[in-house]
């Protein structure tokens, strides 16, 4: 941390415990000091949130604050992943409210221009606010326990520099019923104040709708009347497009909210992939740096991404990540896979890239000298069967009733012997051609045979072209070089002791002939 730079004789900044309280720039209301540095670090009982709010508020004005400035932390100060704010000028920030029980706030200034400065309150467990995070969670004053009478709160939901729609779910709800809700109720609208669309009225003890805005804001208001309580409601909400998408196309690719920047603390992000049935999906990779594992336990219990088989929480666990680590692709064993971002109050790191590529149901059996592959016409419904082919377009896969067929010896289609763990296989390459228009999309297959035990296997070998999804297919195409490097050197020292064997015999043959002559001129 910063030492606090005041001018002598100047006191700013310190630990604000108490359940409510103000605070000003120094000299307030006159001009403040220059090279001044404050932090107040703003803690109330845990449990509790803090609501801070400004009364006055005049800084150097800068386009980027670069000069003087306040910056408002969700939490501990300096952590990006915390930083909800940075202000200078005359427009004072909105009121914000903490997403737990400790809120800071820095307050610096440069050796030029001296303005009034400002003038800011704070009280715990204050309903309402300004919540700018991409995820986070609302309830009623004193959730759990029966809510007050004669309360008012207004939740203004809006991700800080604008973003998507937002998503808001309700996990619990029981707020005094009525006709027409017209006692307590919780009423929500498509934008930042009550003028916007209403989205709905809700009381009783039927949870409300999941409910989404067609902008970025998204008002909470409840209200209760003067008796009759209950034990109120608890919400959630999260920013469509950055932290909750879901993918139904056969390849992609995503990162963490705000990558390769800092991504937010207290995130709950889910990204799911669902393909058609058949299919399976396979991750790669690209880049990952999330906080580091938990030097208690050596597991990743505080920022962490998790992979599930199929499209919920309760599948099988696939792998949980963390720190900065290099990882092997990950395959699910059904057509859908779930990805969940967790990340805690502070600590924020750079997060992820991934991409990702369907692994197309196909059918891959050999004989001694054929090979059979078969792939239901419904997963590739939207290709001509010339888009599916074994080492060259000539060998384009047929329709026979509801699938797409490739019967080949061995001796066509690009196919070739090859050895590997000194066994003999045979080695080709099934194309599946997904490009539309200009975009070329070529997907790759390795099928492979062991006549001697007429055993198949298919692995994908490469996604969309290499040239256009940069990242994902250097990745993939680094792999197979590793995969593949290995292939070659035995290929090579096979053909090598092909080159010996031959040699020796033209040698033995060479000598047997000096022999004969020399026996004849005997």
């Amino acid at each position: 941390s910063h030492p606090l730079l005041c001018s002598p004789g100047i006191k700013c900044g310190g630990v604000l415990s108490a359940p409510s309280g103000n605070f000003s720039s120094p000299n307030f209301p006159g001009p403040y000091p220059y090279e001044t540095e404050c932090t107040w670090l703003i803690v109330v009982a845990e449990g509790s949130s803090v609501l801070l709010s400004f009364s006055h508020f005049e800084l150097e004005y800068h386009a980027a604050c670069a000069y003087d400035y306040l910056q408002v932390y969700n939490g501990a100060a300096r952590d990006r992943g915390n930083l909800l704010g940075t202000f200078c000028g005359r427009s004072p920030p909105p009121p914000f409210s903490s997403a737990w029980h400790v809120m800071a706030v820095i307050f610096r200034s440069d050796r030029h221009v001296a303005k009034h400065g400002f003038a800011a309150a704070y009280q715990k467990d204050a309903c309402g606010g300004q919540l700018t995070g991409l995820s986070g969670e609302i309830t009623s004053p004193r959730y759990p326990e029966s809510y007050p009478n004669d309360a008012e709160c207004r939740w203004s939901i809006g991700a800080a520099g604008g973003g998507g729609p937002l998503t808001l779910v309700f996990t619990d709800f029981q707020v005094e019923g009525g006709q027409g809700c017209g006692f307590d109720y919780v009423a929500l609208f498509d934008g930042p104040t009550p003028a916007a669309p209403r989205l709905g009225r809700y009381c009783g003890s039927a949870r409300p709708p999941r409910t989404v805005s067609s902008a970025p804001h998204l008002l909470v208001l409840f209200k209760s009347d003067f008796n009759i309580g209950g034990r109120g409601f608890k919400a959630h909400f999260y920013s469509a497009g950055e932290c909750q998408e879901v993918f139904t196309t056969v390849k992609g690719n995503f990162s963490s909210p705000r990558y390769p920047n800092f991504y937010p603390n207290n995130l709950k992000c889910q990204w799911n992939i669902k393909l058609p049935p058949g299919y399976r999906v396979k991750i790669f990779f690209l880049d990952m740096e999330l906080e580091g594992r938990s030097s208690l336990t050596g597991g990743c219990d505080y920022d962490h991404l998790a992979a599930f088989d199929g499209g919920a929480e309760n599948g099988s666990l696939l792998g949980r990540w963390c720190g900065r680590e290099s990882l092997a692709p990950v395959t699910s064993l059904s057509n859908q896979l779930l990805l969940i971002l967790h990340t805690d109050r502070n600590t924020a790191k750079r997060g992820f890239s991934i991409a990702y590529v369907g692994v197309v149901p196909m059918n891959v059996s050999c004989t001694r000298t054929d090979f059979h592959i078969q792939i239901p016409v419904q997963s590739l419904a939207q290709l001509e069967r010339n888009r599916i082919y074994l080492g060259t377009p000539s060998c384009a896969a047929q329709v026979v009733g509801g699938n797409f067929k490739i019967h080949t010896r061995f001796d066509t289609c690009g196919t070739e012997s090859q050895k590997r763990n000194n066994t003999s296989i045979i080695v080709s390459t099934l194309y599946i051609d997904f490009s539309a228009g200009d975009q070329e999309d070529i997907h790759q297959y390795e099928v492979q045979c062991e006549p001697k035990k007429k055993e198949a296997s298919v692995t994908l070998i490469a996604g969309p072209d290499p040239a256009r999804l940069s990242q994902a297919e250097n990745l993939v195409d680094a792999q197979q070089r590793e995969g593949g490097e290995t292939d070659a050197h035995e290929v090579k020292s096979q053909d090598t002791s092909d080159i010996v064997f031959i040699s020796i015999c033209i040698l033995a043959g060479l000598l047997m002939v000096i022999a004969v002559v020399g026996l004849v001129l005997l």
